[in-house]
């Protein structure tokens, strides 16, 4: 077969997911940005909160990226899930580019049907905030279709 049927995250799914990350953190009483990328990596929508700082923009996006690209939340390990110590966690992210690789949590791949359709990144909040409301925001899509 020379090629292949796929799905891809529309901007109505990457601004549903956006507002589910933005609603969690208003109850969380935290401002965030949140990034939502297609499966190769480009931006679909990026949003920073009132209030928000700016670093976070950057932060969200490296995590959107580096999740769609490893099909697995981000995190302290490497493209295997093998954990990885500061030095091979700054070496990786220095190889990938520091744009594309980031070992903080709060990135989360959008996966359908077994394919990575993006990833979204969420930051502001603990690592283990930005990280939930990923994952939740991104649930509000998958579990809806």
């Amino acid at each position: 077969m020379d090629f292949a049927s796929t799905q891809r995250l529309t901007l109505a799914g990457a601004r549903k997911i956006v507002a589910a990350a933005t609603a969690r953190a208003e109850q969380a009483g935290i401002t965030i940005s949140v990034a939502v990328v297609d499966a190769g990596g480009h931006p679909l929508l990026l949003e920073r909160m009132d209030g928000g700082r700016f670093h976070t923009v950057h932060s969200a996006t490296v995590k959107a990226v580096c999740a769609a690209s490893n099909r697995r939340p981000t995190g302290p390990n490497g493209a295997q899930g093998q954990p990885l110590d500061t030095a091979h966690a700054i070496g990786l992210a220095l190889a990938a580019g520091a744009e594309r690789w980031t070992a903080m949590e709060g990135g989360c791949p959008i996966i359908v049907g077994g394919d990575c359709i993006g990833g979204v990144g969420v930051a502001g909040g603990s690592f283990e905030l930005d990280e939930r409301i990923a994952r939740e925001a991104v649930d509000v899509v998958v579990a809806n279709r």
